[in-house]
């Protein structure tokens, strides 16, 4: 079972998808920002590409676990996507997901200059990461070692 990964940003898009046993996260693609329409149809036609069964969508949330303004976009974006393909869409918690990925280039000693630029895909990959290793432990009762 293939999954895609959304991290959904005003700009840019960072696309990430798992392999066919949904284990491990790769980074896809970035697409850049057109409108939420034509993104959602662009997002769906990967997705028809890879033969993705399950869409997740990162969703931010605020220190009161309510959706923030970047978490409300997410939503409405997943609402257009679902109008858009016949694949299930989840939203999933991205908390901290761009802090991570800044901090995975760091600790991969990617050097300063190089370290600029996006990182929808690498945040992605988190996203979607996370999301199988919760469903891992979900399966198994235990964590993941």
């Amino acid at each position: 079972m293939r999954i895609l990964a959304v991290d959904h940003g005003e700009k840019r898009i960072g696309l990430a998808i798992s392999d066919s046993t949904a284990t491990i996260a790769n980074p896809l693609k970035v697409i850049e920002h057109v409108s939420r329409v034509i993104d959602a149809a662009q997002v769906a036609d990967l997705a028809a590409q890879n033969q993705v069964e399950l869409i997740v969508i990162g969703q931010s949330f605020d220190e009161e676990g309510r959706p923030n303004l970047a978490g409300r976009r997410a939503a409405r974006f997943a609402d257009a996507l679902i109008t858009q393909t016949q694949i299930p869409v989840v939203l999933w918690d991205e908390s901290f997901s761009t802090q991570d990925a800044r901090a995975a280039r760091i600790e991969l000693d990617v050097p300063r200059k190089k370290r600029a630029g996006h990182l929808d895909d690498l945040a992605a990959t988190i996203i979607l990461q996370s999301y199988l290793d919760h469903q891992i432990v979900d399966r198994k009762g235990t964590a993941k070692t």
